[in-house]
């Protein structure tokens, strides 16, 4: 997909450019599409990224999950967080008022069809509620888990 092969190749470029040391890949490992977190690793790899600076979260179902589970699991405190656009303002603010020194970088998303584009656009407008909502509720992730070190251990090498 377009969308997700355009974040990839900005964060493997942000990788070997040494402007971050590792990426964090969230998604669902269960979804109805695949696993998700497979999918991402394997490009990265195959990309030139090391296999040692890729950390998967299985349970970054949606933004809040993934913000939320990247500060408090991954013991992430700033971050260059990877999408397109249209999605940044609401991602960087949404890990800012979670604990995470955020900002973010653009991807491309070339072959994006227009029709897509207006889609995801239009989708921004109930998702910016949810995560307000989300934030006023200071809701739990939908899977809850331990704090892993593997983050840390790939910004370490």
């Amino acid at each position: 997909m377009p969308f997700l092969k355009g974040r990839l190749d900005v964060a493997t470029e942000l990788v070997m450019d040494g402007k971050a040391r590792a990426v964090l890949v969230s998604g669902d490992r269960d979804g109805a599409s695949g696993d998700e977190i497979a999918v991402m690793t394997a490009y990265l790899i195959a990309a030139g990224v090391p296999a040692e600076r890729v950390v998967g979260d299985p349970y970054g179902l949606d933004s809040y999950d993934t913000c939320k589970r990247a500060h408090d699991v991954y013991g992430v405190r700033r971050a260059l967080l990877v999408s397109q656009s249209l999605h940044l303002p609401r991602a960087v603010t949404l890990c800012r008022r979670l604990g995470i020194d955020a900002s973010g970088v653009a991807a491309r998303c070339d072959g994006c069809r227009t029709v897509t584009l207006a889609k995801n656009n239009a989708r921004e407008v109930p998702a910016a509620w949810k995560v307000a909502y989300d934030l006023v509720a200071a809701r739990p992730p939908a899977v809850s888990s331990a704090p892993d070190p593997a983050l840390q251990q790939a910004l370490d090498r």
